[in-house]
């Protein structure tokens, strides 16, 4: 995912959008493997478009589709893949349609029907105002009700596959008391992502995480985690599993 836009970058506004793209993303069995946060600026947007493109299956942009002078996201996009960018008269249409004969439909707001040659438009159904596909490189607004709206669009044009399942277990136990014995678990569960994660709440405690596609992988992690953290004297383990049917 490449987020777009100072606003983030200053701690002005602070962004959902990857929080939801990771959620959703996960219950579909696609794994969000990078994130970047980038400026309002051509050159940063076209570096990280080719880098992430090159890398990856699917890349997702929020922010930078606009009216406004700022709004540079689907020029850069255009200068990524190596072509032109003008007024569509599919987006035009869309737009036309949602502001009426009212003349609110004035040069600015028709930068937003600006879209790559060869892209395919992502439909808005909040504000119209498109957002695109091209190859495979989805450019999406930055507000969070029209990014989710826009997503639901998109989600039937990616393949899954089983999704990630996670068992949370609670201890009150310090992280660097288990550190040793959860490598050592990790070791034994290859197929299962294990992390660990300290918190503070009237004491040191750490919240374990256990991640796989596979049930039967996952239950027996959690079994050996389970008994490694009553073996360091956990008094109490309260635990979060992944829905039934999942």
């Amino acid at each position: 995912m490449i987020v777009i836009g100072d606003e983030i970058l200053s701690g002005r506004t602070r962004d959902s959008n990857m929080h939801h793209l990771a959620r959703e993303l996960t219950a579909m069995g696609v794994a969000l493997r990078e994130a970047r946060v980038v400026p309002d600026e051509r050159a940063a947007i076209v570096a990280a478009v080719n880098a992430l493109r090159a890398a990856h299956d699917h890349v997702f942009t929020s922010g930078g589709i606009g009216p406004t002078h700022d709004d540079v996201t689907a020029d850069a996009v255009a200068e990524a893949f190596g072509v032109p960018i003008d007024v569509r008269e599919d987006a035009r249409a869309i737009l036309e349609a949602y502001y009426g004969d009212s003349g609110a439909l004035n040069a600015a707001r028709l930068r937003m029907a600006r879209i790559p040659e060869g892209a395919v438009l992502i439909p808005n159904p909040i504000s119209q105002a498109p957002g695109f596909q091209i190859g495979n490189v989805y450019v999406m607004a930055g507000v969070p009700d029209i990014f989710a709206a826009m997503l639901e669009e998109v989600k039937p044009r990616i393949v899954g596959g089983p999704p990630v399942l996670s068992h949370a277990l609670r201890v009150p136990l310090a992280e660097g008391d288990i550190a040793d014995a959860l490598a050592e678990a990790a070791r034994a569960h290859p197929q299962v992502s294990i992390g660990s994660y300290p918190f503070y709440r009237g004491g040191l405690g750490t919240t374990l995480v256990a991640r796989a596609r596979d049930r039967a992988a996952l239950e027996a992690a959690v079994r050996d985690l389970r008994e490694m953290c009553a073996r360091l004297g956990a008094a109490r383990i309260e635990e979060t599993p992944p829905p039934e049917g999942a």
